[in-house]
């Protein structure tokens, strides 16, 4: 049989990547980025809501048009075998929860010239925290009324989240929330665009997005009953009906290629889109996740997967993003944590407070490299746009203890990547208290790829092994391998998610092996970043999770 590839494409919070990868060896012959165009760094910001973090919708199709035409060119280049004809099927990950506000023909707010400005009517990204108290009212009310629905989510409700941010929209743009007909996930709304949907209600949605993110789940009859919803707002509750019923694992279509877009992309009418996951899900796949391997996905902020049979019992796990049958991998519970800031907060220190570049990133980790362990004094929280697992508390802030007149700008460098990796400890520790096997730890994305000396930083104080994704596109990867799945082996795909992991995935050599020595350094300053972890979090005692909330208080009033 002639060779068959598939496109991946992976929406991130500042660009579009599109890879071609052969179905055979999960080779990616090519690969193109876009970065999004509107915004600073394709990201819409509001100088006065630091919380707000929005793009436009419009982005997404000129980077998907941009990014399948340049991969496809440089296909051929690279691959004297391959012909756009050769493409067996698409698959697409995004960031999220990252909703849409759309008219009664799926089209976003954003495309009519009447809302192309208004940053209501755009995608609210996945790091927009501006409903938090939205959130709160939400944790507070399924605690009381409905535990349940909380309690696969770590019993607290995100401002990250689904019903959060639409909850917002409703009480500061009543106006978009009333124009608008429905809201659907960017990582629906990608693949209901290249199938040619044209109605809401005909999305097809994943159990990944609805699961994680808008409390569905079939235990319940899917989405949060209209009752539970009207408490919150009866336009809310009216809202269910223009949402979905149903919500689908990766083993089935978001859809078919339709005409128009196959034309678009020089690509063959009726392919299969592969249901649209998250992108650290399908990052998950590409690297090989399976029962006992825990993936790391360390880019801007970081999300841990694991994933357990559904045949098995999950416990309940305080703190965690959720617990959904279905979600990373169809037959088994896809479970997720992580931590909102991890690239983001290296960026800030060096790109935003230091006034540097890329040689600066250079630059201070090789004299980071140089410190030994606990050699700085210096001990922080990695909380810079909040804490994600396990607090779950998106009001808490960054903290840098142990500064003095003679503090480097490369040891509070060091801090920060240490602190990340204390966070990761956190995350890893909660998961396995509660059951969850964690035999191997393989790392994906940007950070895990370029920076050694942060992967034996992780080695070295979580005291486990790490491993590295074969692929530096993993997220893309898994994508292509969910497209590869459902075009089947009858068309040069896989019969089965095993099988075209087996045969697409991989790790490298490398293997960061924890050094005895400076685990034992940090197994004392793990002691202390957890105090402080748990003080200011208010998970301990003292209790001053007060503290960060009052200066954000006061920093508002000002």
């Amino acid at each position: 049989m002639a060779q068959a590839y598939t496109i991946g494409l992976d929406y991130g919070t500042n660009s579009v990547r599109a890879i071609v990868a052969r179905c055979g060896d999960g080779a990616e012959i090519s690969a193109c980025v876009v970065n999004y165009p509107s915004g600073r760094d394709g990201i819409l910001l509001d100088p006065a809501d630091a919380n707000l973090a929005r793009q436009h919708p419009a982005d997404y199709l000129e980077g998907l048009e941009e990014s399948c035409a340049g991969a496809l060119a440089q296909a051929r280049e690279n691959d004297p075998a391959f012909e756009p004809e050769a493409v067996i099927g698409i698959g697409v990950d995004t960031t999220g929860s990252s909703p849409i506000p759309v008219d009664a023909r799926n089209r976003p707010l954003a495309m009519d010239a009447a809302y192309k400005d208004n940053l209501a009517a755009q995608c609210w990204l996945w790091k927009d925290h501006t409903s938090h108290r939205e959130a709160a009212r939400i944790t507070e009310l399924a605690r009381e009324h409905r535990p349940q629905f909380v309690a696969k989510c770590g019993n607290t409700y995100s401002s990250e989240w689904f019903w959060s941010k639409i909850w917002h929209c409703l009480n500061t743009s009543p106006d978009v929330f009333k124009a608008a007909h429905s809201w659907v996930e960017l990582c629906d709304w990608v693949p209901s665009v290249l199938a040619g949907i044209d109605d809401p209600l005909q999305v097809r949605r994943s159990v990944c997005a609805a699961g994680h993110k808008a409390l569905y789940a079939g235990d319940w009859g899917g989405l949060p009953d209209k009752e539970f919803l009207a408490m919150l707002d009866p336009a809310l509750a009216d809202l269910r009906d223009r949402l979905y019923e149903r919500a689908e694992d990766a083993s089935r279509p978001a859809g078919a290629l339709c005409a128009e877009w196959a034309a678009k992309l020089g690509l063959p009418a009726g392919i299969p889109i592969a249901m649209g996951e998250f992108d650290v899900h399908y990052g998950a796949i590409g690297s090989g996740v399976r029962e006992g391997v825990l993936v790391k996905v360390i880019g801007t902020s970081t999300c841990d997967c694991a994933v357990v049979s559904a045949e098995k019992e999950v416990a309940d796990i305080p703190g965690i993003c959720g617990i959904v049958k279905g979600a990373i991998l169809p037959g088994f519970y896809g479970i997720e944590a992580g931590q909102s800031a991890v690239g983001d907060i290296f960026k800030w220190w060096v790109e935003v407070v230091c006034k540097g570049d890329a040689d600066t990133h250079g630059a201070f980790t090789a004299e980071a490299a140089r410190l030994r362990p606990g050699q700085s004094g210096l001990l922080a929280l990695d909380w810079n746009n909040g804490n994600r697992t396990i607090l779950v508390d998106q009001r808490l802030t960054g903290l840098l203890l142990g500064q003095t007149l003679h503090t480097s700008a490369a040891e509070i460098y060091r801090a920060l990547i240490e602190a990340t990796a204390f966070g990761a400890r956190m995350i890893l520790e909660r998961i396995e208290e509660y059951g969850v096997p964690v035999e191997a730890i393989v790392c994906a994305g940007g950070i895990a790829e370029k920076n050694p000396f942060l992967m034996q930083v992780y080695a070295d104080i979580t005291g486990r092994e790490m491993r590295v994704a074969r692929s530096g596109q993993a997220c893309a990867l898994g994508a292509a391998i969910a497209a590869a799945v459902l075009a089947g082996p009858e068309k040069g795909g896989h019969p089965d998610f095993a099988a075209a992991q087996a045969a697409m995935t991989g790790v490298k050599e490398t293997v960061y092996t924890p050094d005895p020595e400076a685990k034992a350094v940090y197994d004392m300053l793990f002691a202390l970043y957890h105090k402080v972890h748990d003080a200011f979090g208010g998970a301990g005692s003292p209790d001053l999770a007060g503290v960060m909330k009052e200066l954000l208080h006061i920093k508002e009033s000002a």
